[in-house]
């Protein structure tokens, strides 16, 4: 649940920052009005593209069946792990230029509605991340916990709408650049406990090997099925009894990724 929070918050907080920086350029203009109904026409339209992803998926998910429907929701976990991840290298590699980049295609558009299309495409890029994201938590999570990943999602908007209004009027104390340092550990933890499940999944299909399996059993001192374990389960990948294959997994996700996090830095620091 509070995985399925810090996502929605994560990506509605950029989208609205989005918006945000596109109404500061429009107020600039000489006649805002047309641009500003095009940029919120363009937002509605994102959405719309947006629950259209997350209704296809679900309509292909419902026409599947047996070794097919497991192969598309293991392929949907790593593609959200994945995706977590370039989110998070893309923003550290192009977040300090992305108001200028706004500012040049909306100069660049033609009118309402080449901001409504500038607009549009932001808005569906992350609500269509939001999808594979909160569908692969959905099935980390199982069925039942359904409502409580909506409920979170919710509160993850609202959170979003009240940390851009604060960072919009410059509160003192709440840093861009601090909130999203946090968000991205946050995020790559998440990334991490997909890897595990999805990992766990294949394994439990025989479709990989576990190797060794466990390689250790820390379950009486803190079980992985509930309580604090279960938390740290769902949202660090924690494992009681945990498979070679798995750890092997979750060092190589790490390694890389820092890795890729530090080879991303460079060139700013060179630019700096």
């Amino acid at each position: 649940m509070f995985n399925a929070l810090i996502v929605v918050w994560r990506e509605s907080l950029e989208a609205m920052l989005v918006i945000g920086v596109l109404l500061a350029w429009i107020s600039r203009q000489d006649q805002p009005a047309p641009l500003r109904r095009g940029l919120w026409l363009g937002a509605a339209g994102g959405l719309l593209l947006a629950a259209a992803l997350g209704a296809a998926t679900f309509a292909v998910q419902s026409e599947l069946e047996g070794q097919a429907l497991e192969i598309f929701q293991v392929v949907m976990v790593f593609t959200a792990a994945a995706l977590i991840v370039q989110m998070v290298l893309w923003m550290r590699r192009h977040g300090r230029g992305m108001k200028r980049e706004l500012e040049r295609q909306a100069g660049q558009a033609s009118g309402a509605l080449g901001v409504g299309l500038v607009t549009a495409f932001a808005v569906a890029r992350e609500g269509a991340e939001t999808v594979v994201f909160l569908y692969g938590l959905g099935l980390e999570s199982g069925g039942s916990a359904l409502a409580a990943n909506a409920g979170a999602a919710t509160a993850g908007f609202v959170l979003a709408a009240a940390t851009a209004w604060l960072i919009s009027r410059g509160a003192r104390f709440l840093s861009y650049r601090v909130l999203f340092g946090i968000s991205e550990v946050l995020l790559l933890l998440i990334a991490a406990s997909l890897l595990a499940g999805g990992l766990d999944r294949m394994i439990g299909m025989d479709w990989i090997p576990p190797l060794v399996d466990p390689v250790w059993d820390s379950s009486g001192l803190l079980d992985d099925g509930s309580g604090l374990g279960r938390v740290l389960a769902d949202f660090l990948g924690y494992r009681a009894r945990p498979s070679a294959t798995v750890l092997i997994g979750y060092l190589v996700f790490w390694g890389a990724t820092i890795w890729a996090m530090r080879r991303g830095a460079t060139p700013r620091a060179a630019a700096a």
